[in-house]
Order: structure tokens, then C-alpha cells, then sequence
């Protein structure tokens, strides 16, 4: 019921105010849990696709908080409040009903409203000293956590207040809007609403994979988060559910716990360490099937100006050693891609996996497409005694044909998601952006937003790569949201929009932005 109501005010958005009032009566009857998390989830999901539906809306809320029996969700929605009031047209009629909570709750949800709290003041300098002056009501909390908030709130709050102080703007030069957010470098904004750039498990990742990199202790920059390697946000998942283990040198699951970084036997090769950092790598391809002879993979690894390709060779031939093996590689676009050089791998006895890799020139950005590659596994057989390994004396040389191989712009795209999705991709110049519209042979919703998300590379933001009840067979329109980190540092958001037409397949239509221009097209031209 909740999610045909919401398709219906997304397809009737002027019928918002009816709906959402129906959702906000519901919630004021008597329900457990999850039915009430539910429609909180169901408004908040509105007010973010309907943005007509967020003033009337918080307001509901607003009231739904004065009597909700449930800790989790009261601070839920408390921090809601606060995310979404300093975006309303007044946001100072919010603070009262947050701070009723400070007054009448119990202290789980008393610090949950100091933080909220502390947060408008952040996002609204005009509201800063009124909501000070109630921040300090608080400083003799008999709870540790909210006395502690509010002290530490109340001294971010002076100093920004003392470093940039509020000067009313005049209306004249605005209207009847006028602007109240704060400056650039604003240290309550910098604390408050600034998102930190990882988590902080991604950044003892990072520093360790920083610190294994080639010179990486002997140089005498300054460590920066710019500087630091980049970790992407489901990466780990992707280690322990595609086999990263296969790789020479790398282990996702050691025995102390520690995740190592998979582009280490990289640099312990000087011949590759020389190439700079590697910039992300790929999960492993397989070019043939398990049940071969020959198992091998690849893992594309990404640099700056070059594409190394770590072939990853299993022997499973119990009386051939595998000797001086290298990849024979051809691109069905001769000028795409040049190869430089490869690292041979020696030797590949019975049971045992070694590495061989190739290194390629990267094509320029302006000419990024889609290249495929044929391979053809070169090496020497030598005939062994099956048990002892000892060489029988014969050897002769083999081709061993592979899958071809797809580098697409994908390959250079890092999933780093984005924390507030909408405000990036607003404060994103659409000069940049690249359109399309497609369509695309998968008749399953689920599946065409699955193959659109391996397409580009990039990962969901706010939950839109799964759908609500985890079931997708009665929706015929899907709104994705994606975002990633392409090579150099460039951030790439892109929107879709599928529509399931009966028959036909699923209607795409997509747009792409970023600060480059060719970086936007060649991100489109993963789809075509």
C-alpha cells in the first residue's frame, strides 16, 4: 500500500498534500514498529523525489515526534528534521519541536536533539545565537553523551560565531529569498555538515596501502586525503565474493584479520613499482573456465598512464611444469591501446598459481572507448613424473587460446559514493553533462538497474540501487542514482531513469555529469 501511494504522488505531484496527509494519520494510529518506520521512511522517501511535499511534510513529523513510544525512530527522525528544515523557507519554526525533545525525553533522544540542534545552527548562521542560547540549558545534563554535545557544540558554535559573524543581507538585493547559509570555511559548517571525505575504516585502509607504495616513506610531501589511495566503498565485498585471493601476493582474508592491498605485487615488481601508483584495481576476469587445464584471470590494474594486466595462471595438469609463460595480447583497435612490456612468469608448476603481467600505454581520455582485447596464453611445456615432479626431458611449446579480454572507461571508475547525492549533483555545472537514451533488451526492472550499475562502474547513493520490500516485479519505474571517482580525481554523478515498456524492453534514459566534458561522453559510451 505505502509503495503504491508513493508511484502515485510521484505520478500526480500536485495530489502531494492529500497523500501525505493520509500517511501522516496513519502514523498517528496505533502500530508496532516497522509499520510506523515504514511510513516515516515513505514520507521521507517523498520528500526528497516531491520536493513540494517537504515544508508540509516536516511539519507532520514535526508532530509525530510529541508522541512517538519508539527511541530509534524518534532520533531518526529527529535527524531528519534537521537535514531537511534549513532547506524550508523557515527553517527557525523547526527548533522548538526539537527542542521539546531536550526537555521531555529520555537521554538517548535528548542527545539525538543536540546534535540536530547543533546541526541547523551550522546550516543557518542567522539562527545561530537562539540556538546557543538553548544549547546551554544543557551543559548540566545528568547525561554524560548530551552534556558532553552540548559543551562541545557550544564551543564550535562561539568560535564560528566569532570568526564569521552574521550580517543580515539585504532584501532588497535578493527578493523574497533571502539566502541564509554559511560562509566558505565556516568552522561549524566545516564540523557540522561537511562530510568526512571516508569512513574511517576506508582511511586505515588507505593509509596502509599508502604507506606500502613505492617511496611512499621517503618522500617528503605533505599526506593529504588528495594524496592518500583511493578505496572504493564495496570493494571489500567484492574481494571475498569474486576470488581475489587467486592473486600472487595478495590474501583478502589472513589470518590476523588485516584486508592487504591487491595492487602490492605491483610494487614489489621494481620494473612496475616504477610506473607511479596504481590508482584502483579491478576484480578478477576470468578468461577460461574452472574446469580447464589452464585456470587463469586477470585483474586490470589502473595507473595514471598506464593499464598493467595481472594474469593470474593456475596449473591443474598434475605431469606438466609450465615454464616462461607470457600473455599474447591484440586489440581490435590498433591505436587504442600500445603495448610496453610484460613480466613473464618463470615458472607454474603442478597445484601452484603464479602471476604473469602486461603493461600497456592508456589511451587518452578524449579517445576513451571500449576496446577488446584477444588473448592467447605462450609458454613451454615440461613433462614431469607425476609424483616426484622430477623432469621426464621433454619439452615443447604450447598456445593456449583465452576469452577475450574488455577494457571499457568502467575500468577507470572508482565507487566512491557521495554523502548528500542531490546537493552534488545541484552544485555540479551541467555544462559538462552528456545525455542518452536507450533501450535496453532486459524486460526485469531489477536486472536492467543491476546491468546498468556494472555497466558504469559506479555505485548507488541514497538506496536507489534496491527497491523498497526488496521486490521489484510490480514497478515499471525506477529513478538510480549513481556516483564514482574517475581517473585524476574527476567526481561523476549520473541520474537514470528506467521504464519498464511491455514487449519492448526497459527505456534508459541517463545523464552524466562532471567537471570534464570527455570524462561525461566516455562514461555514456559504456552503455552503448
Amino acid at each position: 500500500m505505502l509503495e503504491s501511494l508513493q508511484q502515485l504522488c510521484l505520478k500526480y505531484p500536485s495530489k502531494h498534500r492529500a497523500i501525505v496527509t493520509f500517511l501522516a494519520n496513519t502514523l498517528r494510529e496505533e502500530g508496532a514498529f516497522e509499520f510506523k518506520r515504514s511510513i516515516v521512511n515513505s514520507i521521507i522517501s517523498l520528500m526528497k523525489q516531491v520536493p513540494e511535499t517537504t515544508e508540509g511534510s516536516l511539519l507532520h513529523l514535526c508532530e509525530f515526534i510529541d508522541d512517538c513510544e519508539y527511541t530509534m525512530l524518534s532520533t531518526h527522525t529527529i535527524h531528519t528534521i534537521a537535514e531537511l528544515a534549513p532547506m524550508t523557507s523557515a527553517p527557525s519554526q523547526y527548533i522548538r519541536f526539537i527542542y521539546n525533545r531536550v526537555i521531555l525525553e529520555n537521554s538517548t533522544i535528548r542527545a539525538a536533539a543536540i546534535a540536530a540542534l547543533s546541526k541547523m545552527a551550522a546550516s543557518c548562521p542567522s539562527l545561530r545565537t537562539s540556538i546557543m542560547t538553548l544549547l546551554k540549558c544543557s551543559l548540566n545534563d545528568e547525561d554524560d553523551e548530551t552534556r558532553d554535545r552540548a559543551t562541545v557544540a557550544v564551543s564550535v558554535l562561539k568560535d564560528a560565531i566569532a570568526f564569521n559573524p552574521y550580517v543580515a543581507p539585504v532584501v532588497e538585493e535578493y527578493g523574497d529569498v533571502v539566502p541564509d547559509v554559511p560562509s566558505e570555511g565556516d568552522l561549524a559548517a566545516l564540523i557540522y555538515i561537511q562530510p568526512f571525505p571516508m569512513s574511517f575504516k576506508n582511511l586505515e585502509r588507505s593509509i596502509t596501502a599508502y604507506v606500502s607504495g613505492p617511496g611512499a616513506m621517503d618522500s617528503a610531501d605533505e599526506l593529504t586525503f588528495s594524496s592518500l589511495p583511493i578505496m572504493e566503498d564495496t570493494y571489500q565485498d567484492e574481494v571475498l565474493t569474486n576470488g581475489h585471493h587467486l592473486a600472487a601476493g595478495f590474501d583478502p582474508t589472513p589470518t590476523n584479520g588485516e584486508v592487504r592491498n591487491p595492487a602490492a605485487c605491483i610494487y614489489a615488481i621494481p620494473e612496475l613499482a616504477d610506473l607511479g601508483r596504481v590508482f584502483r584495481s579491478s576484480t578478477p576476469i576470468s578468461l577460461t573456465e574452472e574446469e580447464t587445464e589452464y585456470v587463469v584471470k586477470c585483474i586490470k590494474h589502473i595507473l595514471d598512464e598506464h593499464v598493467v594486466l595481472q594474469f593470474i595462471i593456475q596449473n591443474t595438469v598434475d605431469d606438466q611444469r609450465m615454464e616462461n609463460v607470457v600473455l599474447d595480447i591484440e586489440s581490435d583497435s590498433g591505436t587504442s591501446y600500445a603495448i610496453i612490456g610484460d613480466v613473464p612468469a618463470e615458472m607454474v608448476e603442478y597445484g601452484k598459481t603464479v602471476s604473469a603481467f602486461t603493461v600497456l600505454q592508456r589511451q587518452t581520455v578524449e579517445s576513451m572507448q571500449p576496446v577488446c582485447f584477444s588473448c592467447q596464453l605462450n609458454f613451454n611445456v615440461v613433462q614431469v613424473d607425476s609424483d616426484s615432479g622430477e623432469p621426464l626431458g621433454d619439452v615443447y611449446t604450447e598456445e593456449y587460446p583465452l576469452e577475450n579480454l574488455l577494457i571499457t572507461p568502467s575500468d577507470y571508475m572508482a565507487k566512491i559514493g557521495v554523502a548528500d547525492f542531490r546537493q552534488a549533483w545541484n552544485g555540479t555545472d551541467d555544462r559538462n553533462e552528456a545525455l542518452g537514451k536507450f533501450t535496453l533488451p532486459v524486460k526485469a526492472l531489477e536486472h536492467a538497474v543491476s546491468s546498468l550499475i556494472q555497466s558504469l562502474g559506479m555505485v548507488p547513493c541514497d538506496g536507489t540501487g534496491e527497491f523498497p520490500g526488496g521486490d521489484s516485479s510490480d514497478r515499471k519505474q525506477h529513478m538510480l542514482h549513481l556516483a564514482g571517482k574517475f581517473l585524476g580525481g574527476h567526481e561523476v554523478l549520473a541520474r537514470a531513469q528506467l521504464t519498464v515498456r511491455p514487449g519492448e524492453g526497459t527505456l534508459l534514459r541517463v545523464a552524466v555529469r562532471c567537471d570534464d566534458k570527455a570524462v561525461s561522453v566516455a562514461v555514456m559510451s559504456c552503455i552503448n
